[in-house]
Parts: structure tokens; sequence; C-alpha cells
């Protein structure tokens, strides 16, 4: 019992010179470092809230977002075997839908390299000529007009199903 009544002698310097022996029992001590220990745990607490608080402002619920914002959220696996491939020159084309893959696949091998050309590249016509040996002029029929097919012909599959 009396090791925990102890005191320990602390000399603090004072001004002018003169020393100051302050005596404390190590009950003091703890209650010192309790007292410590509190305040730090009551900023961390303060900090703790206020973080939430700032989270809180600047978080959005997902039931408060637009079908735009969700579908930016989002992303999708992309697999080669859920697309149908076109290549012309080297160059891929991917088609998902089923339906305008089938559509295109029944286009000449003429038009179908122009398109590949133009989605994939985005050439110009006169590029595109440069590569399949035609003139601007006659690249842009071609891409009009097979486009517009493909439009009539995927607008007829479409009424029909």
């Amino acid at each position: 019992m009396g090791q925990h009544n102890r005191s320990r002698l602390f000399t603090l310097p004072q001004r002018g010179g003169e020393k100051m022996i302050y005596a404390f029992n190590e009950y003091e001590e703890r209650c010192r470092f309790d007292a410590f220990c509190k305040v730090v745990l009551r900023h961390e607490a303060i900090d703790y809230f206020r973080e939430l608080r700032r989270q809180r402002k600047r978080g959005i619920q997902f039931n408060t977002l637009s079908q735009h914002e969700m579908d930016r959220l989002c992303t999708l696996d992309d697999y080669p075997s859920d697309s149908f491939v076109f290549t012309a020159f080297g160059y891929d084309l991917h088609i998902r839908d089923e339906l305008v893959a089938g559509a295109f696949a029944t286009l000449p091998e003429q038009e179908q390299k122009i398109l590949i050309l133009h989605c994939v590249l985005e050439l110009a016509d006169g590029e595109i000529g440069g590569f399949v040996g035609m003139s601007r002029s006659a690249v842009q029929r071609h891409r009009t007009k097979t486009l517009s097919e493909l439009r009539k012909n995927l607008e007829s599959k479409g009424a029909k199903t």
C-alpha cells in the first residue's frame, strides 16, 4: 500500500534561477493522464462527426440520381463473343445487336468496307476512296445509299417483330 502513495519529486525551473519542487503521487498522475486522454478522445470524436457531416453534405443518394447519371456510374463487360465482328483492311467493326449485324452481313463487300472505314476510323470520303479505289463522290454516294438501305431494312424488320 505504501508503494501506491509514494510521491515523485519533480524539479521545475522558475524565473530568476530559483527552483520549485512539486510532489505528485501516482494517483494525481493517473488523474492527469485520464483527463488528457479524455480531451484527446473528445477531439477525435469532434473530427469524426465533422467528417461525417461533410460527407453527408457532399454525398448524393442513389435514389435521387437521374437515369442518365446512373448509367454513367455503371460499366459493362465487353466480351468478344457478345458481338459480331466485320473486318476490312485490318480494322474491326464490332456490332452487338444481332438484328443490325444480320442486316450488315447482307450488304455487298464493297459497301461493308466503306462503312467499316467510315465508322471505325472516321475517315472522310476522300480518304476512304484512297483505300477502296473510288472517287470521293462515289464513296459518298455508296455510303449514303447503303446507310439508307440499312435503315429501311432495320425499320421493316423492327415493324415485323
